[in-house]
């Protein structure tokens, strides 16, 4: 039986949702894991390395799989190798071990999501209308109910291993019974070809792009939690990482209308105001309210960025969509290996407050890239 189209949305929803529970299952765990390793700022920054090089080696393992298979076999095979990994990061009782369980949750989540982004990409052009911010905001909703349901558990006080084993085995059940509903005959016969000799500027605009919301996005879920247990003092330290990810969620199931009535264009200016006026709040005012709010803001103006960097790049006439995706994907990859880790190292040498205004920067650069990219567009 072939899946209809409606098959298809409701099990690619499933499995943008499942990616954020579980993602945010372990971000969200970052501080115990820490603490029962005892791992200062500068240590955990270089273990947070780990997931970025990662993603960089999986990435041309993810272009080549999308281009000789159906974008379904690479998205099924990686989310179970990924759930699988979650519960080896629960496991780990060494920095070693974390290590390696890190390396093989960040390689599977890298082939997942060019896959499951391949899949979202060609079902929006079955659509009349967009659909694409909704994947990407049922990712965030994902990531709201496994940072609450993390922050029920610490509050009951259930440890790290029961939490992140249950977590696994649920999302191994839930692949098995909904990849079939994906989508069938997607891959590509053209525009698999990479070429070096020149880069395309557009493409470049859109890996930037990419680059700086991936220094918000991925610092915020690293270091929100651990923001909020040093900076903030606050004991239930998932406040803030609870209610960025709410207002992330909200803001990309809304995005596709506001993106309607001012533009893409508009929208980065929005994104980028958002998040710089955020990251200052949160930075001048180091209290619950203020942080909160602040928050709250990067959250909402993070949210649209990549998901309108992968619809544009859905249009690139240059490259198949798959090799679109790992081109610019790699972008963001390397603001991860930088952003993350980075903070780290400054909060190291002088405080965590202070070292948050690298989110602020890589947030109000979202402005001149992106008006870059539109002239570009409209010059050709």
């Amino acid at each position: 039986m072939v899946p209809t189209m409606n098959n298809q949305r409701l099990s690619l929803s499933l499995f943008f949702f499942l990616a954020g529970f579980n993602f945010a299952s372990w971000t969200s765990r970052i501080p115990t894991i820490a603490g029962s390793l005892k791992l200062n700022e500068a240590e955990l920054g270089s273990i947070l390395l780990t997931m970025p090089i990662s993603s960089l080696i999986g990435l041309p393992l993810s272009g080549w799989l999308v281009t000789k298979f159906d974008s379904r076999v690479p998205l099924t095979a990686a989310f179970l190798l990924n759930a699988v990994s979650l519960s080896f990061i629960g496991f780990a009782d060494s920095s070693l071990l974390l290590i390696m369980a890190l390396f093989l949750f960040s390689l599977s989540m890298r082939i997942f999501n060019i896959a499951v982004n391949t899949q979202a990409i060609t079902l929006q052009k079955q659509f009349e209308r967009k659909i694409n911010g909704s994947f990407h905001g049922l990712w965030s909703l994902g990531g709201i109910v496994g940072v609450g349901v993390t922050t029920l558990l610490v509050s009951l006080k259930v440890s790290m291993v029961p939490h992140l084993l249950a977590v696994s085995v649920f999302s191994v059940l839930m692949t098995l019974i909904t990849s079939r509903f994906l989508l069938r005959n997607d891959r590509s016969t053209t525009g698999n070809k990479l070429s070096f000799r020149k880069p395309d500027p557009a493409i470049v605009y859109m890996g930037l792009l990419v680059f700086f919301a991936a220094v918000c996005e991925g610092g915020m879920f690293d270091w929100s939690g651990i923001y909020f247990q040093q900076v903030i003092k606050e004991e239930v330290f998932t406040s803030g990482y609870l209610i960025f990810m709410s207002f992330m969620a909200l803001s990309r199931f809304i995005s596709d209308r506001i993106i309607d009535r001012i533009g893409m264009a508009r929208t980065y200016i929005l994104s980028a105001l958002l998040i710089f006026s955020g990251i200052t709040l949160a930075i001048v005012f180091p209290t619950f309210w203020p942080a909160m709010a602040g928050f709250s803001l990067v959250g909402f103006g993070t949210a649209s960025v990549i998901p309108m960097t992968y619809t544009l790049a859905g249009r690139s006439t240059k490259y198949s969509p798959g090799v679109t995706l790992s081109i610019i994907v790699t972008y963001g990859i390397i603001g991860m290996l930088i952003g993350p880790p980075l903070i780290g190292y400054i909060a190291h040498a002088f405080n965590l407050r202070v070292s948050f205004i690298l989110f602020a920067f890589a947030g109000i650069m979202l402005i001149p890239v992106s008006q870059m990219f539109f002239r570009l567009q409209k010059e050709a």
